[in-house]
């Protein structure tokens, strides 16, 4: 293998993207964490799963961004979780700090790589990645959309009885509770669910939607959800790797699309090669526009705190 991606931080994100990564054979692996001993465990564990997945991937665990050098992709999972009766909002400078510093690294040794950012609060992580790496706006990438999409697949297909497979959503906005999911691009074999359910049962899946992550962790009571933003992430990385030119939900730098500018909000984008390769836009309603310019309202507040 001759494709490298580093994933920062190993915890249960970090560790889930390495998993799939590795069994799905996309790249060698890098897990990195500032823990003594936990990468290492890690990632030789992780390393000691290729021959049963019949992958072989390299995969190791260190505490040095040397071993990171010349990285295709950096995934960024770095920061603290969310706990119960905490917004992303909360971490906000918390996890600033801990970004700021993994950015610093990430540029010094993989200079040339495609950063996709995980950390919460996820658009405005994005923004300080996207500012303090330099880098153009088509290697930062914020996953956001993939999660929130997967999400109302779900429970789409768990309200029509239906395979996974015939559904697509569509949701724009910041990575919140301000996200913006729409009825009306969100389809089942290419019928619209306007078509298919009630108002109030669309309604209802907006709603869980855009708590998706919130329910997640007042179940687990600790930490917060990580199988499917680590499937999300590998999407991403995987559309990349293989320049498949997909189109996807992501988190990006907006520079006057959707009448937002200066901004990571989350559109949906075609993922290729370079990374950011198109923004798709698509029309809007006079509603939907509002909603989604009060969904970056709300980035914008954030990233005013912490004046990126």
């Amino acid at each position: 293998m001759n494709r490298k991606v580093t994933v920062v931080g190993s915890g249960h994100v970090g560790a889930t993207v390495a998993r799939s990564l590795a069994d799905k054979e996309l790249a060698d692996v890098v897990l990195l964490d500032i823990l003594e001993g936990v990468p290492q465990g890690k990632g030789l564990d992780l390393l000691e799963a290729c021959p049963i997945e019949g992958s072989d991937a390299r995969v190791i665990g260190t505490n040095d961004y040397a071993a990171t050098a010349n990285s295709d992709i950096v995934v960024i999972t770095a920061g603290l979780a969310r706990k119960p009766g905490m917004s992303r909002d909360d971490l906000l400078m918390k996890n600033y700090e801990i970004v700021k510093s993994v950015t610093e690294q990430v540029v010094k040794y993989s200079p040339k790589c495609i950063i996709l950012v995980v950390s919460n609060p996820l658009d405005a992580m994005c923004q300080v990645v996207y500012r303090l790496s330099k880098f153009p706006r088509e290697r930062v990438i914020g996953m956001a959309g993939v999660l929130d999409s997967a999400r109302m697949r779900a429970f789409i297909a768990q309200e029509l009885d239906v395979s996974v497979e015939n559904t697509h959503a569509f949701v724009l906005g910041g990575h919140g509770d301000t996200m913006v999911p729409l009825a009306r691009y969100s389809t089942v074999a290419g019928i619209p669910i306007t078509e298919l359910l009630s108002k109030d049962k669309i309604d209802a899946i907006v709603k869980r939607t855009a708590g998706g992550g919130a329910e997640i962790v007042k179940l687990l009571g600790t930490g917060s959800a990580y199988y499917a933003p680590g499937s999300a992430t590998v999407e991403m990385a995987e559309a990349i790797l293989k320049d498949k030119k997909k189109i996807l939900p992501c988190s990006v730098f907006l520079q006057g699309e959707y009448g937002i500018r200066d901004l990571f909000v989350g559109v949906p984008v075609k993922l290729g090669a370079k990374g950011l390769e198109q923004i798709i836009e698509i029309k809007l309603s006079a509603d939907e526009q509002a909603a989604l310019q009060k969904s970056a309202n709300a980035v914008k507040e954030l990233v005013e705190i912490i004046k990126v």
